[in-house]
C-alpha cells in the first residue's frame, strides 16, 4: 500500500504500509468520519449515489441522494463541482469551498474528492463552513462598527478643529501639569505675532512678561480651587498693555488639561455656558445654517443645512463652495455677497436650493457679514416651497404669475423665462375663452382660431379638465 504523495505541501509517513496493515474498512470510515462532516458517494455520471454525515446537522443532506452532485450547489459553484470530479485537473486533489441551497439559505461546504486508483465511485469529502462564515460575519461587523467609530471620530475631530480654529477670540490648550501649549488657534497666534503652528509646544509662561509670570502661576493654583476665580491681568511679552486671561480644567485621557481665553478687549470673549449654549442652538435650529470664509467656502453647517442639500453628513459639505448649492453658479451667491459688503446683512432674498440629487427647492435666505480679519459670512436659509404648495389656485392670478416670472431672472435662463410666460398667457386665453361661452369647447376653439383636436390638446397639457365623455 503506497500513500505517499508527490504533492510537496504534505510530510507523507514514513512506512505506510505498517501503519495501515492493521486497519479494516470500517476503520478507514471512521478516519473519513474524522477528516470531514459530510461523505458523499459519487458514480461515473456524478450522480451521488450513497451519503454518510458526522453529525445531526447534516441530515437533509440525505436529500440529495440519486440527484447530480451539480443539481445540489448554486450556480456559481457548479464549476467548482466539475473541476473536482475531473481526475485529469490538477486541482482535483485541492480542496474548494462550494455552496448547498437548503431552505431558502446557502451552506457552505469545503469539499475534497478522493479518487480510487483502481476505479470506482468517487469519494468527496466535506467540512461545513457555516461556524467559519458566522465567524467572518462577526469580524465583518466587528470591523465596520470600528470603522464607523473611526469615520465619526475624526469627523469629529474635523468639526472641533474648524470651530476652534475660526473663533475669533485668542484662545490655547495647554497641559495642566507641564504648562507646555497643545493647540493654539489662529487669533492668539495673531495675538503675539508668531508664526500659524509655531505656539504649540512652548510654555504657556514663555508668552506673558517676565515680571507678570508669578501672576499667572498664582492665578493657575487658584483656579484649580475655586473654578470662579477672577480672571488674571497680566502683560504678554513683547506686547504693550494687559490683557485678561481666563482658565478652566478638563480631563482627557487620564490627564488634565487647561482652555486658557485671553482678552485682550478687542474681541467679545463669551462665557464658557453661553458659547455651548449658541453653538448648540445653532447646531438644532429648524432653519438651515451655514457659515463660509471669504470665498464662500463652507466653514460650518448645521443639520437643518445638511438635510436640505441632501447631504449625509455636514462633514462632507465642510471647504465646497456655497454656490454649489444656491441658486445659478455664481450668480445668486454672488449677489448676495456684493449686497452684504454694500450693507453688511440682507433679509428674505428669494432663490432656490439645488440638492445634491439634482431636486430643486425655492428658499428666503438671510445673512450677515462680520468684518474681521478676514470677512466670514452667516446665512439662514428658511425653505418656502411648502408655504407655495399650500396656497390656494386662483383663476385670477395674472398679476402675481407675472411677479412670480420676473422673480426667475438668474435662476433660469431667458428663453425658458419666456417659454414660461407663452404658457402662462396661452393658458389664461383658454380659460377666458371657456368663460365667454359658458364651458362650450366647440365654441371656445372656434374664437380662439384652433381646431378642436388642438384645443383638447392644450387642455390636457394645461391641466384644465377631463374631456373623457364630454359631450360640445
Amino acid at each position: 500500500m503506497n500513500l505517499e504523495s508527490t504533492h510537496t505541501d504534505r510530510i507523507p509517513f514514513g512506512d505506510p504500509e505498517v501503519i495501515f496493515d492493521g486497519f479494516s474498512k470500517e476503520d478507514i470510515i471512521n478516519l473519513a468520519y474524522c477528516a470531514g462532516d459530510f461523505m458523499l458517494a459519487i458514480d461515473e455520471e456524478g450522480v451521488i449515489r450513497d451519503i454518510a454525515v458526522n453529525v445531526r446537522d447534516h441530515g437533509f443532506a440525505n436529500m440529495w441522494i440519486g440527484k447530480r452532485w451539480t443539481d445540489t450547489v448554486t450556480v456559481e459553484s457548479q464549476a467548482k463541482i466539475a473541476q473536482l470530479l475531473n481526475s485529469g485537473s490538477a486541482s482535483a486533489a485541492a480542496w474548494r469551498q462550494v455552496n448547498h441551497m437548503h431552505d431558502g439559505d446557502d451552506v457552505p461546504v469545503n469539499y475534497k474528492v478522493i479518487i480510487p486508483q483502481n476505479g470506482g465511485w468517487k469519494v468527496a469529502i466535506g467540512r461545513d463552513l457555516r461556524s467559519v462564515s458566522v465567524l467572518q460575519q462577526r469580524l465583518l461587523k466587528t470591523q465596520q462598527s470600528m470603522e464607523r467609530d473611526y469615520l465619526h471620530l475624526r469627523q469629529t475631530e474635523t468639526r472641533y478643529r474648524l470651530l476652534f480654529d475660526n473663533i475669533s477670540y485668542p484662545v490655547l490648550i495647554a497641559d495642566a501639569e507641564s504648562h507646555d501649549i497643545q493647540q493654539a488657534n489662529r487669533a492668539c497666534h495673531a495675538l503675539v505675532n508668531a508664526a500659524p503652528g509655531s505656539l504649540e509646544g512652548k510654555n504657556l509662561l514663555s508668552l506673558v512678561h517676565p515680571d507678570y509670570r508669578d501672576d499667572l502661576v498664582a492665578y493657575i493654583g487658584a483656579v484649580t480651587v475655586n473654578s470662579q476665580t477672577v480672571p488674571a491681568n497680566v502683560r504678554l511679552a513683547g506686547r504693550a498693555g494687559s490683557v485678561k486671561i481666563a482658565a478652566s480644567a478638563f480631563r482627557q485621557s487620564g490627564k488634565q488639561y487647561w482652555l486658557v481665553n485671553i482678552d485682550d478687549g478687542l474681541h467679545e470673549v463669551p462665557g464658557k455656558q453661553s458659547d455651548r449654549y449658541v453653538l448648540d442652538v445653532v447646531e438644532k435650529m429648524p432653519d438651515a445654517f451655514v457659515l463660509t470664509d471669504e470665498k464662500q467656502a463652507i466653514i460650518v453647517a448645521n443639520r437643518a443645512f445638511a438635510e436640505l442639500v441632501q447631504a449625509g453628513s455636514v462633514e462632507q459639505l465642510l471647504g465646497v463652495s456655497l454656490s454649489r448649492f444656491v441658486g445659478r453658479p455664481d450668480v445668486d451667491v454672488g449677489l448676495l455677497k456684493k449686497q452684504l459688503k454694500d450693507h453688511q446683512n440682507v433679509r428674505n432674498f428669494s432663490s432656490i436650493i439645488n440638492d445634491l440629487n439634482g431636486g430643486e427647492e425655492p428658499v428666503e435666505i438671510s445673512a450677515i457679514m462680520i468684518d474681521h480679519e478676514q470677512p466670514l459670512f452667516g446665512y439662514s436659509v428658511r425653505g418656502i416651497g411648502r408655504r407655495e404648495r399650500d396656497l390656494p389656485q386662483s383663476r385670477n392670478e395674472f398679476p402675481r404669475s407675472v411677479e412670480q416670472l420676473t422673480e426667475l431672472v438668474g435662476r433660469k435662463t431667458l428663453k425658458e423665462i419666456v417659454r414660461e410666460s407663452t404658457d402662462l398667457i396661452e393658458r389664461m386665453c383658454i380659460e377666458a375663452a371657456l368663460v365667454h361661452t359658458a364651458d362650450n369647447r366647440a365654441s371656445a376653439a372656434e374664437i380662439l382660431g384652433l381646431s378642436r383636436q388642438s384645443l383638447y390638446s392644450k387642455l390636457h397639457r394645461h391641466g384644465l379638465g377631463n374631456l373623457i365623455g364630454r359631450d360640445d
